[in-house]
């Protein structure tokens, strides 16, 4: 006489069963060919904001006198420099840490929100056409690191999703459960 669970290992899987792990791998690799487009557009937004910078945001109105002295003075542009480097390591060292453990965090909208502020600091301070460069080169090598990290680690999931549609398949023709 057979026990119950041996009887049902032998029976095929309903076909519906096969079919919702295959909608489900075909949503997940879906939303990692989206997820992987915010690299890009998070360069492309890095972009606009550069553009603004380099004018000195001359198309943006000037703040009334009374805001700026509330703000008070802004930070010196040594200081303003190397907020700049310690901010440009550390997230470079974080994005390595981050493709080293594959983790699929991603900052990229964050880091222009910084690069932002460096922007409107050194537009503060005057100082901004002579530091254009240092902040757009800082925040390219930022972005393009971080949406090249973005990039693999969809990339490897969306390989180890076709594996799994495949296995999925493969299990399908033969009859076995998944």
């Amino acid at each position: 006489m057979r026990n119950g669970s041996s009887l049902q290992s032998e029976q095929k899987p309903p076909l519906q069963d096969f079919e919702g792990l295959r909608q489900e791998s075909e949503s997940r690799i879906s939303r990692l060919h989206l997820k992987s487009g915010n690299g890009p557009l998070s360069l492309a937004l890095f972009i606009a904001l550069s553009i603004l910078a380099q004018n000195d945001f001359a198309i943006l109105p000037s703040l009334p006198d009374e805001v700026l002295a509330l703000l008070g003075r802004p930070p010196s542009t040594n200081m303003i420099s190397a907020a700049l480097v310690l901010y440009s390591f550390s997230a470079i060292i974080l994005i390595l840490g981050r493709m080293m453990s594959g983790s699929e965090r991603y900052g990229g909208v964050l880091h222009v929100g910084y690069l932002a502020a460096f922007y409107t600091f050194y537009h503060f301070a005057h100082a901004l056409a002579e530091n254009f460069w240092a902040v757009f080169a800082a925040g390219a090598t930022v972005l393009i690191l971080e949406s090249y990290h973005l990039w693999t680690y969809c990339r490897e999931e969306i390989r180890k999703e076709r594996e799994l549609l495949a296995q999925l398949e493969r299990k399908e023709k033969s009859g076995f459960a998944p």
